[in-house]
């Protein structure tokens, strides 16, 4: 398995990787391990960011659809 380093991420990983620790911080603050269980799942600004940032990694900030 070979390192990634910060260069080798464009900026769409880095915030990923960005929203990744604040949703762990997150959880580990409430004590869960998933973010459905917590009681403001569905009107959770950092959730909502933190999706948007997994669709902007793997579309790479195109707008449209994407195959998985």
């Amino acid at each position: 398995m070979h390192n990634i380093t910060n260069q080798e991420l464009d900026k769409f990983e880095l915030h990923l990787n960005e929203m990744i620790q604040k949703i762990q911080k997150c959880q580990e603050e409430k004590s869960l391990k998933s973010c459905s269980k917590c009681d403001h799942y569905f009107a959770c600004d950092l959730r909502t960011d933190y999706v948007k940032s997994v669709y902007n990694s793997m579309s790479k900030g195109e707008t449209g659809g994407f195959e998985f």
